[in-house]
């Protein structure tokens, strides 16, 4: 019965993926799914199999785990990959998320174009995610839970077992006599899934055994309706969304309407959505801010700022006012935190002078000298006054690559270039400040 259930999810979802990825912890559920996949490529040898572990090295026994599910693999004709991740834990971010996170991440480095992921979470593990949403306040998004399909890094991610219970699962592996081992953390109770598997879910089915079926079915409908709310916001969005990714609120949209686009946005470039004390804040304390105003509004390791009435989704990098880097002309210099790559390239349309033998050529993120006269202009300004003459955003004046040639500023990347470092007309030779971002 379980073996037909699986057969059919996979021949439903991926009839054109033949490579599928299993998602291999050592665990019940995952044990019993890799003997499912064993079963099913011998009798569809058109698919290939391939499995991972994820090492988050959260337990002393983890290297024992790692080998036991590499063992278990082969001896089901299957390979098996172990892929090690440390978990980043930071402000308002559980060992849990982390520890999802970083597997999730590893997890997509293994799948190809077209690929199958699979992982096997069950109908109890879909009482546990609602509930947990419910917890959190969470609307139709949230409370539509884990999806049986949907797409994830270069292919899709399917939980074929998801509206079959533990009790099923639990069967099939002590009828075939498999084999799993026991994470001690799933006893935890102070981790909130953990508590609710143990002390929640066992009372609800005892008092509704439906319940299952009946919180899959909730969760579905919450799924369309979110589904549906995308489909009618996609064209606003399409209109919102500008040529470099910001997002454009105007001002006679409604509070219902901009919040629901900032969400749909936000979900378009798969962030961790800000829950919905944070997407008010967003709206009041950001969209609705003074024109005049430098707001911003962070969550987890995001960043979201205003600018010009855009909204701007940036990551909370640390400073790097204070980094610099000697520059060899016409060799690539490599910046931090992706900011990509500078050169200073000799190029006959260049208008800025060369280095001197004595001038130290150097990039820095950072400038606090005197006026200075960018080309063209009639009069000296100060720095910070240009900077918002030229329209760059406020979380940009740092993170903007500035040529130096000693102690003197000669360009800023893609803004301008310093009036007295212009080349005159005796000069023979001219280079460029080219800025390559990723």
């Amino acid at each position: 019965m379980l073996y037909s259930h699986f057969c059919h999810q996979i021949l439903a979802n991926s009839p054109k993926t033949k490579r599928l990825v299993l998602a291999l912890s050592g665990g019940l559920d995952s044990r019993v799914m890799l003997d499912l996949l064993a079963r099913f490529i011998s009798d569809h040898r058109d698919y290939c199999a391939h499995a991972v572990y994820v090492h988050h090295g959260l337990s002393t026994n983890a290297d024992t785990w790692a080998q036991q599910c590499v063992t278990w693999a082969a001896s089901c004709g299957v390979s098996c990959n172990i892929e090690r991740v440390q978990c980043v834990l930071g402000r308002g971010i559980s060992v849990e998320q982390a520890a999802r996170e970083a597997r999730y991440q590893a997890l997509a480095k293994h799948i190809q174009c077209g690929d199958t992921l699979l992982t096997a979470q069950h109908a109890d593990d879909q009482i546990e995610t609602v509930l947990l949403a419910l917890k959190r306040g969470s609307g139709p998004a949230g409370l539509a839970a884990m999806p049986v399909l949907t797409t994830f890094a270069a292919g899709q991610h399917l939980r074929p077992l998801l509206t079959i219970s533990r009790t099923e699962i639990e069967a099939y592996g002590a009828q075939h006599k498999l084999q799993w081992v026991e994470d001690e953390s799933n006893q935890d109770q102070r981790y909130d899934r953990n508590f609710i598997r143990h002390q929640i879910t066992p009372l609800l089915n005892d008092r509704w055994p439906g319940i299952r079926k009946a919180v899959t079915r909730s969760a579905h409908l919450c799924g369309e309706q979110e589904g549906l709310l995308e489909e009618l916001l996609s064209f606003h969005l399409h209109q919102a969304v500008q040529t470099d990714g910001s997002l454009l609120i105007t001002d006679n949209i409604s509070a219902r309407l901009g919040m629901a686009l900032i969400r749909q946005w936000l979900k378009q470039q798969a962030v961790i959505m800000p829950s919905l004390a944070q997407l008010e804040q967003i709206w009041f304390n950001l969209v609705q801010a003074k024109n005049d105003a430098n707001p911003q509004v962070c969550w987890q390791q995001y960043q979201l700022r205003r600018y010009q009435q855009q909204l701007y989704l940036l990551q909370q990098w640390p400073d790097i006012s204070h980094w610099q880097q000697t520059l060899i002309t016409n060799q690539a210099c490599q910046l931090p935190q992706d900011l990509g790559q500078v050169c200073l390239k000799e190029t006959p349309l260049a208008t800025l002078r060369p280095p001197k033998a004595d001038e130290l050529v150097s990039v820095r993120f950072d400038y606090s000298g005197p006026e200075i006269k960018p080309q063209g202009r009639s009069g000296k300004r100060k720095f910070k006054k240009l900077l918002q003459e030229y329209q760059v955003p406020s979380w940009l004046r740092r993170r903007t690559p500035m040529l130096f040639y000693g102690e003197q500023l000669v360009a800023i990347a893609g803004v301008f270039v310093v009036e007295e470092f212009v080349v005159s007309a005796t000069t023979t030779t001219a280079v460029q400040f080219e800025w390559q971002r990723l």
